[in-house]
């Protein structure tokens, strides 16, 4: 089984922000579906959330690199962590800056760019273990980054009881956020040996 599934199988699919065609794939009923697009109808829901469910948690500049990036697999990895890193950054300083206001909504929105940057990570770290590159390199950097994430993630969830109100709009998140990390950080390490492994049989076999 691939890392990638692994991690997917250790949380579950129940992040905010799936979109239809998922929560289709996960086999809900045609009438659970129905009840389920039904409760916009039913519940007052500001337009602007469902904007920021839809919205890329990448810029057109950061895409651009990661196109750009497509055929070398270490700089693509490398920018993923960058871009990873810089959300963290960005909700550190929104969250120490005196000025920031509706913070708690703020936390939610910004951990949930870092999880979608991530998880993008962990899918390419999947495609290119799938195609036996040679990814020891960058995969050193995302363990670093790993270890730093991890940090940072609990130095947030520390700090939920000084403000329990606005620690429920993104306690949740932050959950995810940790058990996506840990669990990924084990699957990192466990893949550097199968790379180590293949990258071995690649060498014995010219």
């Amino acid at each position: 089984m691939k890392p990638g599934f692994r991690r997917r199988a250790k949380l579950g699919l129940n992040r905010p922000g799936l979109n239809r065609l998922s929560l289709t794939r996960l086999g809900l009923t045609k009438l659970g579906l129905a009840l389920l697009l039904a409760l916009p109808l039913c519940v007052p829901v500001r337009s602007s959330l469902w904007a920021q469910q839809r919205r890329d948690p990448l810029n057109p500049l950061e895409i651009d690199q990661l196109r750009d990036a497509m055929l070398d697999p270490d700089a693509r990895l490398k920018l993923y962590v960058k871009f990873s890193r810089d959300r963290m950054v960005k909700l550190e300083q929104m969250r120490s800056d005196s000025k920031t206001t509706e913070r708690g909504r703020q936390t939610h929105d910004m951990l949930e760019d870092f999880l979608a940057v991530y998880d993008e990570l962990n899918d390419n770290i999947d495609m290119y273990v799938g195609r036996k590159d040679d990814i020891r390199k960058p995969l050193k950097l995302v363990i670093e980054a790993d270890t730093e994430f991890q940090a940072k993630l609990r130095a947030l969830k520390d700090s939920v009881n000084s403000n329990a109100a606005e620690a429920k709009q993104y306690e949740f998140l932050l959950t995810d956020a940790l058990d996506t990390v840990d669990s990924s950080a084990d699957d990192h390490r466990k893949t550097v040996a199968e790379v180590e492994e293949y990258m071995k049989r690649k060498k014995k076999n010219k």
